[in-house]
């Protein structure tokens, strides 16, 4: 695909998910070359669902991402090594509308073969497909501690599934 990057299939990822989307954190990024957002993100996950290999994110309306997410039928998720810490608290802590994060953080977009866009000081990026959204609804909440933790404002994020379409991983 690109010449800094070798694809893997998922099976052969072998970041903890714990760790990798907890602790990590990635760029959710959403468009194409010539129009896409960003946004840091430390929620989400992977597994099988309806026999593909899926992950889940969750996106708040209020985030610029949302409408790239909501435009396009591909996304991306970039993780980086600890080196780039500062440019994933700079691309969750500023509005795309108000910058370009990329010229701000010296991250370099490149454009996938399907069309989508990644960064290429990634150590791995993992591109989706939109298979299925929902909106959280508070009613469902089993634990009535998670909406009034997390959602003050009740502003309740929107979840995507997506079908993993390519896992690449930085060549050393």
């Amino acid at each position: 695909m690109h010449d800094t990057f070798t694809e893997l299939r998922p099976e052969q990822i072998t970041d903890n998910p714990f760790k990798l989307v907890g602790t990590d954190w990635m760029l959710i990024t959403a468009g194409n070359k010539d129009s896409y957002n960003t946004m840091t993100a430390s929620w989400g996950g992977f597994g099988v669902l309806w026999n593909k290999n899926t992950c889940f994110i969750v996106v708040r309306p209020s985030r610029y991402t949302y409408e790239f997410l909501e435009k396009n039928n591909i996304f991306t998720l970039s993780f980086f090594d600890q080196s780039y810490r500062s440019a994933l608290n700079f691309c969750g802590s500023h509005s795309g509308r108000d910058c370009n994060k990329a010229a701000e953080t010296g991250l370099t977009a490149i454009e996938s073969r399907n069309g989508s866009v990644f960064f290429n000081e990634a150590r791995l990026v993992i591109e989706c497909r939109k298979l299925y959204y929902q909106d959280i609804n508070p009613s469902n909440f089993i634990d009535s501690e998670i909406d009034t933790k997390n959602y003050p404002l009740k502003d309740y994020h929107r979840m995507y599934v997506g079908e993993v379409l390519t896992c690449l991983k930085k060549n050393k």
